[in-house]
């Protein structure tokens, strides 16, 4: 066989090819072999591209009779062509089956495609772009039959089809030419095909080819767009003809009609106004003529395929790939693959318990632990790699998922694909934890864990708490704490102690602490010993049990019982023993306790029959202790919970069985314990309260805890479920009993002594425990999406040497130091824990001990309050509570349970859920702010850190009124007294706050009439106004009162989807309305009459009160004007910490300074309903339209913040630079950082950044200190115009306000806007010392800030080349923006220092906008020695200077002797000419660099100041003190000159200043030389008398001056008479004075 073909080098068919591209040849002895040869030739060719071939047709061709006799001919091919005789031989089962694959792919392939360009773009792909993925739908057609497959992707190669009945799975391989391998069971193919308009083309192993054509079934009419419905263009039932409009749909404004393809008769579908997505069906069609339209109709029942489907080179390649294991089935599940559909009724949950079970999926051999060991790191490992990187973002970048990968856009979508999944994945995770410690739990089952699995249990552990992974760390850290702790370790050191031990040893060993835990001996392990051999070890370990147990407790005469008549008759005991004891504070009373050692759950049933309890008038409490429990299957953890559940249900018999004797022995309760030998022991509680049944609550905690812990009283009002419980603590979730309110009870007892040394620091440690177990249990899948109230009981047991009642207020304030230290350490995490009351229970040393209660609530601020208990003289409960301050005394149930916290405690939770803090917490946070705050500066915390007066809008007017929550209004204001140490005697502040638990926070009417005035109020005062933001906007409502009045006339009530004509109310409902509710007309309908709704008002109904429409629209645009008008008037701070929407929004914008929570987003409207209005979700987060990575980077956001307490910290530390009014000065403090301290960081000619130059920084492991105090630089507005950097700091204790420039280049990210899918991420690059649009812009909003209201001098740190001045940037509006800057500077009030630092520069305009001759009141100019100033940089002025160096030769010439001998000889006649060329072209580099010397010599500090354009050349590491007496002359004298203007409204600010300068002339000049600055500062500061007195004269002088120029201007015939009035006037005033 040979042949040719008409192909090119690069495989496509050349231009000289006919429409015969190949021609094959084949010869033999004779014609049959020859056409054999010819056949097996046309089978192994395979021609693949887009050009049809007839390889597959000419193989049959050639079967035929007439081919093999050689009898063809033309006319015989075209007969055989137009009867069809030729057909292919395939199964077309098997073609619709992959061809279902190859579309499957294709579709796979291309939904990547399309996410990957958008990722590239920096858009993050749909959930609904996702989900297909996964999870989609093929359809085909064949032979007039359409088959639906569901396809789901049970791996990155594997696919899952199901049709009708029939589920098949397929494994695939692309290969380099574009071809698929398929694997379905033993068939293994190579397809390969295309889409093509109008069908798929589809090739099967080189040789089937079959096309399987597009379905649309004529009679459905769908929307080709997203839209509303606007009508139908012919009624239901009407005939349209093919072609004609059949509706018309509005999309993006714009009308647009649908055609009909064939002719039929109409059918509506849907309702004129609906919202309708493309492919939506809107009608369907009786055809005209169904013959002319062949209908397809859906494949049902069983899909079956051949068995005979073969390809070589395809199982070559896929034939070793083995059927999916259990391991590989839930790695694909993690990666975000679908679960294979035979396992749907397994799930991935059940899929793990294969692993454990020691057999996978379908198969019979055990697996070794080990194995199931490895498989478990495998997969946590998996998981893991997929979500390490979305845990990073948790905290405020979730939305920068793009911007944060630093892998390529495909590992990202693979990453992304197996983040959607993570609700199964952590199912899948948390089940795999479990199984793996209820194995390691049975001891033996598991020796160690492999190195790999704890590293990955321990990365798990470290996994944020938010984003959903709150519940596998919990998992995790449980199990590490498992793992290092098992049972046996200790259990031959306390037998071997016991051996040697005396009964006085007992009583040591039971009160034994042990802080390494090296001998540590608790009663796990002691109960491990009531089964051994020796008489005498159990006997001295039931004893030591006992001891151990009531621990805190006075117990007495422990005897080991031996009477004939309990031992004879109570053959089931193998020990009885009693004691007395009595409860801690208690000693009139003793009780009588009895504990019977039983062999095994054998004697149960003896014990029933016969039990003598020991002699006694009454026996409290019985220990029954069962020394051994038989042992379950190690491998089976299930079987030992069964095994478990069985000896709790037998011994709850035993005790039912058992209960009269315990009555009449008097017992109020039975703990029984059941010693595993296997694992931990079991502790059941049965009281006789519950009616001897199993208190399940108590399962596991020791017998005295729940009463040391007193959580009987706290199940009195809450019904209480177990999170955890330990040896000493336990954690409750609490509902109380009315449902409303959720609580995590944290409560502990200690048997460690304290001392008064050492009560703070052991109260703190056990705080910050406490805080661990709290932050663990809110891991807990019981708490998903709660948000419960914590509460800390700690009972510390011994009591405190040394102590009497004397001392009780002192231990009051050692433990609230210990609140107020927690507070100052770890406030953010008490308010992220929510923890709401802390409540430490000690004992004072006195005979007996007397309870003293320490508690702090949040609500007070976590004051400290001491109440002394008096106790119930048998149970040691306690039953009422005195103040140790005010002696007032109450009941126990008023102690636990407040009321008006109670009512708070639901609207904490609605807060909570909203992200945010309850607004009438927010006083208390700053009491922990402000705490804080003091005991960072000074040891003496000042009493009443804040004083909140409430403010109620009453009449008009706002009135000191407490609510204490009880609020209507969703607006609260407070008029505060914060004593910070800028201030410590107070300062006062307005803090407006919405309330979202009233109405979630929207304004109505009434909540902007309280804002509007108590901004007002602010202004009036001239005090900072802080707003807390968490809102919902405008409100939205209707006439409640109406909705069940109104009815509906509908055009047809038989088909309602033809839309209504009116709505009514009844005239006896219209009756009831007040006069101005509705506006309507009457009509009247079968003789009744109707009102026809034309408006609806609502005028005094009661649900409009407050606002339910546009008067909401009216009330926001009050509150937007005065927010204007306040920042023009005072300082305005607004902190979002939770969602502010519209006008929540507007009025952050408006007040300008923002302070964001990464949790609190900005935005105008919602996204579902910007969804809504897209037709598709295209937002998935709030954060996407207004979160941290939206208002940062765009400026709105001056600081953020990770939660509530960091806010107001925030505020804190605002307020520090501001004064307390507008009409004082920044506040003055004493600065640890020494003013006169050299500058050690300097500023070099290469980029640096600047915030070392401000701040400092440590090089080398030494501290540089920068220009500011260490410690007060903090920067704002960091995200925004990074090619400036902009803060507050103190100069020597001096609040001042800084702009300074990054030398370095800096990125801007515009990010891609999710609706517009062509649109991409947009990084521009922007050079150091150049203003650019948006940091210009800054400048100028900076700028603006530090005057209005915060009164701040400023410091321009000048290092400037320029404004960028490109077609981007200035179309950009860079100009526009630069203008601003000096209209800020225009309107500073405040002194303004502009300095150019050391090897920096001023040039062209960026000299221009900050020049002093914009301000010559305000500004002045400083440059370092080694700064430089001028229009052109040194190079560029060398060009212009120098006339592009003809100058420069003019210099060579004048300068060099070799030229100027060369010129001697020229001038003599001689030809030097080339030598002349030569020697300039050699020293040319020289001499530009000489020109450019001399042009930087003109740009230096002397030049500047003698031409008069700066003040003073400076010293860098001298201008810390200079400008220090500098800014603060010029600020006091500033302020004298305000002064004087206020006092005299027509003076000028020259004359006051030069009255300024009379009152200190005299100080100046007396100043030694250089002091100048100084001397005057401290005189004004130290001599406010002479300074008012000063304003008193001006002032005085101005009123005279203004009386004589009106008297002045009377006619001369009144002066007299006005004069002689005045003089009267005089008199009698100073006689009434007098």
């Amino acid at each position: 066989v040979w042949g040719y073909f008409s192909i090119g080098a690069n495989g496509g068919i050349h231009e000289f090819a006919d429409s015969q591209f190949g021609h094959v040849f084949a010869s033999g002895p004779t014609r049959e072999h020859a056409r054999k040869a010819l056949q097996i030739a046309l089978k192994n060719i395979s021609v693949v591209g887009e050009i049809r071939n007839p390889t597959e047709y000419l193989v049959e061709l050639a079967e035929t009779e007439e081919f093999r006799n050689n009898t063809i001919d033309t006319a015989w091919l075209d007969k055989l062509i137009a009867e069809k005789t030729i057909k292919m031989k395939y199964n077309s089962s098997d073609m619709i089956f992959y061809a279902a694959c190859l579309r499957a792919h294709l579709q796979v392939k291309e939904q990547q495609r399309r996410i990957l360009d958008g990722i590239k773009k920096g858009h993050m792909p749909l959930q609904n772009s996702l989900k297909i993925l996964q999870s989609f739908q093929v359809e085909l057609a064949h032979d007039f039959t359409k088959y639906n497959f569901h396809v789901s992707r049970t791996a990155q190669d594997a696919f899952a089809l199901t049709i009708g009945e029939t589920m098949l799975e397929a494994r695939f391989r692309e290969q380099p030419d574009g071809s698929l391998y398929v694997k379905c069971g033993d068939a293994v193919a190579q397809i390969s095909g295309v889409e093509e308009p109008l069908c798929l083309r589809l090739r099967v192993d080189g040789q089937a080819t079959m096309t399987f054509p597009r379905i649309r079934d004529p009679s459905e009419l769908r929307s080709d767009f997203n839209g509303k419905l606007v009508r139908y263009l012919h009624a239901d039932g009407a005939d349209i003809k093919e072609g004609e409009p059949f509706a018309e749909l509005e999309a993006m404004k714009m009308i647009m009609s649908l055609r009909s393809g064939v002719a039929g008769k109409i059918h509506h579908t849907l309702g004129p106004g609906s919202i309708v997505a493309a492919g939506d069906l809107l009608a369907t069609l009786d055809l005209a003529d169904p013959s002319k339209v062949q209908m397809v109709k859906p494949f049902t029942g069983a899909f079956t395929l051949s068995k005979d489907g073969e390809n070589a080179e395809a199982k070559k390649v896929l034939g070793s790939l083995p059927t999916p294991t259990v391991n590989e089935m839930i790695s694909s599940m993690l990666c975000g693959y679908c679960a294979s559909p035979k396992l749907t009724e397994v799930s991935g949950v059940g899929i793990v318990q294969q692993i454990f079970k020691g057999h996978e999926v379908g198969a019979a051999e055990d697996r070794p632990m080990e194995a199931a060991l490895d498989t478990t790191g495998m997969l946590l490992g998996v998981f893991l790699e997929n979500e390490r990187f979305f845990a990073s973002l948790v905290g405020g970048d979730e939305t920068q998922t793009i911007q944060r990968f630093q892998g390529t856009p495909e590992e990202l979508l693979s990453k992304i694909l197996a983040h959607t999944g993570l609700r199964e994945s952590l199912h899948i995770v948390s089940s795999l934890l479990r199984s793996l410690s209820s194995n390691f739990a049975l001891e033996g089952a598991i020796s160690a864990l492999p190195k790999a699995l704890v590293s990955n249990l321990t990365e798990l552990q470290a996994l944020p708490d938010a984003g959903g992974y709150g519940q596998v760390k919990l998992l995790a850290q449980q199990l590490l704490t498992q793992m290092n702790k098992p049972l046996s370790m200790r259990r031959e050191d306390l037998r071997n102690t016991l051996l040697s031990a005396t009964r006085r040893d007992l009583v040591v060993l039971a009160n034994s602490h042990d802080p390494e835990r090296r001998m540590y001996f608790g009663l796990d392990l002691i109960s491990s010993l009531f089964s051994d051999e020796d008489q005498s070890i159990r006997s001295k370990a039931v004893e030591l049990y006992i001891l151990r147990t009531y621990r805190g407790y006075t117990v007495q005469d422990v005897e080991t019982v031996d009477a004939k008549d309990v031992v004879d008759k109570t053959p089931a005991a193998q020990l009885h023993l009693t004691w007395t004891f009595a409860p801690p504070g208690v000693q009139q009373k003793t009780q009588k306790g009895y504990a019977i050692v039983l062999p095994d759950m054998s004697a149960y049933e003896s014990l029933v029959e016969s039990w003598k309890i020991p002699a006694a008038p009454e026996i409290t409490e019985i220990h029954i202790l069962v020394a051994k429990v038989p042992s379950t299957s190690r491998k089976n953890s299930d079987e030992s919970r069964v095994a478990l559940c069985s000896a709790v249900s037998r011994t709850a018999e035993v005790i039912s069985a058992t209960a009269p004797l315990l009555d009449a022995k008097g017992c109020i309760a039975v703990n029984v314990l059941l010693t595993h030998a296997d694992h931990v022991p079991s502790y059941l509680h049965f009281h006789r309260a519950s009616g001897w049944k199993e208190i399940p609550e108590y399962r596991n905690m020791r017998s005295t805890l729940p009463s040391l812990i007193e959580l009987p009283q706290i199940q009195k009002d809450f019904t209480l479920s177990p999170l955890e419980h330990g040896r000493i603590f336990a954690m409750d979730f609490g509902v109380s009993k009315d449902k409303k309110t959720e609580v995590v009870f944290a409560r502990a007892a200690s048997h460690i002594a304290m001392g008064l040394d050492t009560l703070a620091s052991s109260i703190l440690s056990d705080l910050l425990t406490s805080c661990d177990f709290i932050e663990r249990a809110m891991l807990d899948p019981v708490l998903e999406n709660r948000h419960p109230a914590a509460k800390i009981f700690l009972h510390t047991l011994p009591p405190i040497p040394d102590t009497s009642p004397r001392d009780f207020r002192y231990l009051q304030v050692l433990f609230g130091s210990a609140v107020q230290q927690l507070m100052a350490e770890s406030g953010s995490r008490v308010l992220k824990l929510r923890i709401a009351k802390i409540e430490v229970k000690v004992w004072v040393a006195t005979s007996p001990p007397t309870a003293l209660r320490l508690v702090a609530e949040s609500s007070t601020g976590w004051e400290a309050a001491a109440f002394q208990e008096t106790l119930d003289a048998f149970t040691g409960s306690p039953i009422s509570f005195k103040n140790v301050e005010t002696q007032e005394v109450c009941r126990s149930i008023e102690m636990l349970r407040q009321p008006v916290e109670e009512q708070r405690s639901s609207k904490r939770a609605t807060a909570r859920r909203a992200g945010s803090t309850y607004i009438y917490d927010f006083p208390a946070l700053f009491r922990i702010s402000l705490t804080k705050l003091w005991m960072q500066s000074c040891d003496k915390i000042p009493e009443k850190l804040v004083v909140a007066r409430e403010l109620v809008l009453q009449a008009g007017e706002l009135v000191e009124q407490e609510q204490g929550g009880n609020n209507r209004i969703g607006m609260v204001v407070w008029q505060c007294t914060l004593r910070t140490p800028e201030y410590p005697e107070g300062r006062e502040i307005i803090l407006i706050g919405n309330d979202v638990t009233v109405k979630a926070g929207s304004f109505g009417v009434e909540e902007s009439d309280v804002f509007h005035r108590a901004s007002e109020l602010a202004r009036k005062k001239g005090i900072p106004r802080i707003y807390i933001a968490c809102n919902s906007g405008a409100r939205i409502g209707g006439v409640e009162e109406l909705k069940a009045m109104t009815q509906v006339e509908w055009n047809d009530k038989n088909d309602l989807l033809k839309g209504f004509k009116y709505l009514y109310i009844s005239d006896d409902d219209f009756k009831k309305l007040p006069a101005q509710a509705v506006e309507s007309h009457p009509e009247t309908v079968n003789g009744q009459t109707r009102h026809v709704l034309d408006a609806i008002m609502g005028v005094g109904l009661p649900s409009t009160k407050g606002g339910v429409g546009v008067e909401c629209l009216q009330g926001s645009g009050l509150i937007a004007g005065e927010t204007s008008r306040a920042y023009d008037e005072t300082f305005t701070l607004s902190y979002a910490t939770g969602r502010s929407v519209g006008i929540g929004a507007y009025l952050n914008r408006l007040g300008q300074r923002n302070i964001q929570m990464v949790n609190g987003p900005m935005i105008l409207t919602g996204a579902d309903m910007l969804n809504k209005v897209l037709g598709q979700q295209v937002y998935t987060t709030l954060d996407q339209l207004g979160g941290p990575h939206i208002m940062v980077p765009n400026g709105v956001t001056h600081e953020l913040v990770q939660n509530d307490q960091d806010g107001v910290e925030a505020i804190l530390r605002w307020l520090s630079y501001v004064p307390e009014n507008v009409l004082t000065i920044p506040p003055l403090i004493s600065s640890k950082d020494p003013v006169a301290r050299k500058v050690q960081f300097t500023p070099t000619k290469t980029p640096y950044d600047p915030r070392h130059m401000l701040g400092g920084v440590k090089v080398d492991g030494e501290w540089q200190g920068g220009f500011c105090d260490e410690g007060s630089f903090h920067e704002y507005l960091a995200g925004w115009g990074k090619s400036v950097v902009v803060g507050r700091g103190r100069l020597g204790g001096l609040p001042v306000g800084i702009v300074s420039v990054e030398t370095r280049s800096v990125e801007r990210h515009i990010p891609a806007d999710p609706q517009e899918t062509k649109s991409s991420d947009i990084i521009e690059v922007q050079a150091g010392q150049v203003w650019y649009p948006d940091s210009a812009y800054k400048t100028a909003t900076a700028i603006r800030d530090f005057n209005r209201g915060e009164q701040l001098p400023l410091i321009i740190f000048a290092n400037w080349r320029g404004f960028s001045g490109g077609t981007r940037d200035m179309f950009g509006e860079v100009l526009k923006y630069g203008s601003m800057i000096v209209d800020a500077l225009v309107e500073y009030k405040q002194p303004v220092t502009i300095y150019i630092p050391p090897n920096g520069e001023l040039r062209g305009g960026a000299w221009v906008v900050l020049d002093p001759k914009i301000n010559i009141e305000q500004i002045e100019m400083f440059a370092d020695v080694e700064a430089r100033g001028g229009i052109l940089e040194p190079p560029a002025a060398a060009e212009v200077l120098f006339k592009k160096d003809k100058h420069t030769v003019e210099m060579m010439h004048r300068c060099d002797d070799k030229l100027k001998e060369l010129d001697a000889r020229q001038a003599k006649g001689e030809d030097v000419a080339k030598d002349v060329k030569a020697r300039e072209k050699l020293l040319l580099p020289v001499y530009q660099q000489v020109a450019t010397q001399y042009c930087d010599l003109h740009d230096r500090a002397p030049r500047m100041k003698s031409v008069g354009v700066i003040r003073e050349g400076l010293k860098w590491e001298e201008s810390r003190e200079y400008l220090h007496w500098r800014i603060r002359r010029r600020t006091q004298e500033n302020s004298i000159a305000r002064q004087l203007m206020r006092a005299v409204p027509n003076m000028s600010y020259a004359t006051a200043m030069a009255a300024v300068t009379d009152l200190c002339k005299d100080v100046a000049a007396a100043a030694a030389a250089g002091g100048e600055d100084k001397a005057v500062a401290l005189w004004i500061e130290e001599h406010p008398k002479e300074v008012q007195s000063r304003v008193e004269t001006e002032r005085h002088r101005a009123t005279e001056e203004e009386i004589y120029k009106l008297v002045s201007s009377l006619p001369s015939s009144k002066r007299a008479e006005v004069v002689r009035d005045l003089v009267g006037y005089s008199r009698v005033a100073a006689q009434a004075s007098a």
